[in-house]
């Protein structure tokens, strides 16, 4: 079945104050929670709300399907899209605007449809925030080293510059990337507080935290990122991955006594955001937080 008879064999929803149709596109999404949060917040809202998965993966396709798709979804009358890996940045030339944070990042993850007009969002970064200083509120960013320069890195390299740090390490195994990412933030945030490096031995010298931002850890893809041994009890760690919740990396980060915060924080604030983006209401936040946990609890 191609992408688009699969997004229209939805049912046929029409976005009005009280009934939506909001969707994900991206590259082997079947595992993804989104739907559920989604649709459970919608619920106790008291609004009829499908989230339908538009897995470029089920129908062999690429970003290439992105006009169709977004074509389709606002002749059927989406409200909005969640986009993923690998379209957050093929998408933006098919969009009428971009907010501010999604142009300095330079990439979208929600869509919005409204008065005829596709605007893209970006909150991976505000996402990443919300559940940071949920978990971790008044931490110490005197020097706050990031791993990973990759998409979801750099939506929190801006989140954390935002947020005053006064200075940030950006560690690759790709120098140049981490450099170009550095030099991008500089180019945007007062300071030039921003630096790139391939070694996080060198980068957590003097460090206060610690923000993990690559797949690794995962289900699918175990193991620490970086040695053990560079931990300290002084050190607070944030990670990405939420699949598993604790991760090897923050098993033995809670083992030294470490402030932590877990992947289940960004997942949940980006969701969050998005929703309030679709429906133009405020989610009960903590209320998301819980069913999220819940699912993950089941999924375990």
């Amino acid at each position: 079945m191609s992408l688009v008879l699969e997004a229209r064999a939805a049912p046929n929803v029409t976005a009005t104050p009280d009934k939506l149709l909001v969707g994900l596109i991206g590259a082997g999404i079947q595992r993804s929670l989104t739907p559920a949060m989604h649709e459970e917040e919608a619920r106790a809202q008291g609004l009829r709300l499908h989230y339908q998965l538009i897995d470029l993966d089920r129908a062999g396709q690429g970003p290439e399907a992105l006009p169709t798709l977004l074509s389709a979804a606002r002749t059927m009358g989406f409200a909005g899209l969640n986009i993923t890996y690998p379209c957050k940045q093929a998408v933006i030339p098919l969009l009428d605007d971009l907010s501010d944070e999604a142009r300095a990042m330079g990439a979208v993850n929600t869509v919005v449809f409204a008065d005829g007009r596709a605007v893209g969002h970006n909150t991976d970064g505000s996402g990443w925030r919300w559940g940071f200083e949920r978990q971790l509120p008044g931490a110490d960013l005197r020097r706050v080293v990031l791993l990973g320069a990759g998409g979801a890195g750099s939506a929190i390299a801006h989140a954390v510059l935002r947020m005053g740090a006064a200075a940030l390490v950006i560690v690759d195994s790709d120098g140049p990337r981490a450099s170009a990412l550095a030099a991008s933030l500089n180019a945007v945030y007062p300071g030039a507080r921003a630096s790139g490096s391939t070694s996080a031995r060198d980068a957590l010298q003097g460090a206060s935290g610690l923000i993990h931002a690559t797949p690794t850890g995962m289900d699918k893809l175990p193991g620490l990122p970086l040695d053990a041994t560079l931990l300290r009890p002084d050190l607070w760690v944030s990670e990405i991955v939420y699949f598993p919740l604790e991760t090897a990396l923050l098993k033995a980060a809670r083992a030294l006594g470490c402030g932590i915060s877990d992947g289940g924080g960004m997942a949940v604030g980006q969701a969050v955001r998005a929703f309030e983006r679709f429906t133009g209401r405020p989610a009960d936040a903590a209320r998301m937080d819980a069913h999220f946990r819940r699912l993950v609890a089941q999924r375990r």
